[in-house]
């Protein structure tokens, strides 16, 4: 009888030990499938502006939303654009005027939230130049970084507030490192980002006077967009996705320092912490609008977004008149 029950005994022990092993191989390999991998797309490198979106080994932003993110680099906003048209990625991480110049050559295209509401590019100029007001560039040298970049697109809609056209000024290409021909005197003003100039202040410009292009007409720096057969048929993911942006930003939001000292981890821009944490405030207030305190952070503006819209058509960037309230979904954002 004792026998009978050691074996009884050591059945069931064996019984749970199986089970129990089995639970553990079943939760792992669920574990290793859970993760629903979102793939996005960049107008940049990794940069430290955007480490909310880059220490997931770190912080679970994206893994508590069963989410791992893959970070896909690009050369402007129109690449990222081009990589979720071609399937490389399910979204991206670009400017309106790159959505613009896409919705205008008929892709199908929707936004899904307001990284930036705030308008981050400028138009600087050292003081002895006297250029105040957008009006003071008539007649000027301007440096942009490309003709095909952000730089010249913003200069022409401030030039548009100041009833000024192109044809006003002198337009010069000066690649990225644009402030070189401004402190040389070879341009009368360049056309940049806040970051930029923070950049351009810590190798030793100074006594400038800037431009602010929001204070004239503030269209969105950054936005998430995916096609509309993405937005479709992966609602639930950006839905998981946008959920844990905002947790991540958030974060970004409340803990700079924090997200300045991982930046040197994972941005190739971020090897100077104390550069990070200027980089990362100055983002932190991009975030930051009167919609996103009212609504949460992400909130989309369709009034300002087909303002943006309209100015480019008027400007002649694109052809067709865009209704901006047909391209814009607000699903993942209330």
């Amino acid at each position: 009888m004792k026998l009978k029950r050691s074996i009884t005994a050591v059945a069931i022990i064996l019984v749970l030990f199986l089970t129990a092993c089995g639970s553990n191989v079943n939760q792992q390999a669920a574990a290793g499938t859970e993760l629903d991998t979102v793939k996005i797309a960049s107008w940049s490198q990794p940069i430290s502006e955007q480490t909310n979106l880059l220490v997931s080994e770190e912080k679970d932003f994206f893994k508590n939303e069963d989410l791992d993110v893959e970070f896909i680099p690009g050369a402007g906003g129109g690449d990222a654009i081009k990589n979720i048209l071609s399937g490389k990625a399910d979204i991206a991480f670009t400017d309106p005027g790159s959505l613009y110049f896409a919705l205008n050559q008929g892709e199908k295209l929707k936004v899904i939230y307001n990284i930036y509401p705030q308008n981050v590019f400028n138009v600087v100029s050292l003081k002895e130049s006297n250029i105040t007001k957008p009006e003071d560039l008539k007649g000027k040298k301007i440096g942009v970084y490309s003709l095909s970049s952000g730089t010249r697109q913003n200069l022409l809609v401030l030039l548009n507030q100041a009833g000024l056209s192109e044809k006003d000024v002198t337009i010069v290409e000066t690649g990225l490192l644009n402030f070189a021909p401004l402190m040389q005197g070879q341009v009368d003003a360049t056309a940049a980002t806040d970051t930029g100039l923070v950049t351009a202040a810590e190798k030793g410009l100074a006594d400038v006077n800037v431009l602010e292009v929001k204070d004239y007409l503030n269209i969105p720096s950054d936005i998430f967009v995916v096609t509309e057969k993405t937005y479709n048929e992966k609602k639930d993911m950006l839905k998981k996705f946008i959920k844990a942006y905002q947790t991540s930003a958030e974060w970004m939001l409340s803990q700079p320092e924090e997200a300045a000292a991982l930046a040197v981890k994972h941005a190739i821009d971020g090897k100077d912490e104390k550069h990070n944490l200027e980089i990362i405030k100055l983002r932190n207030e991009a975030s930051i609008s009167e919609a996103a305190s009212e609504r949460g952070l992400g909130a989309l503006e369709v009034d300002v977004l087909q303002q943006g819209a309209d100015i480019y058509h008027e400007l002649g960037l694109i052809d067709k008149e865009l209704p901006m309230s047909e391209f814009i979904v607000e699903d993942f954002t209330k």
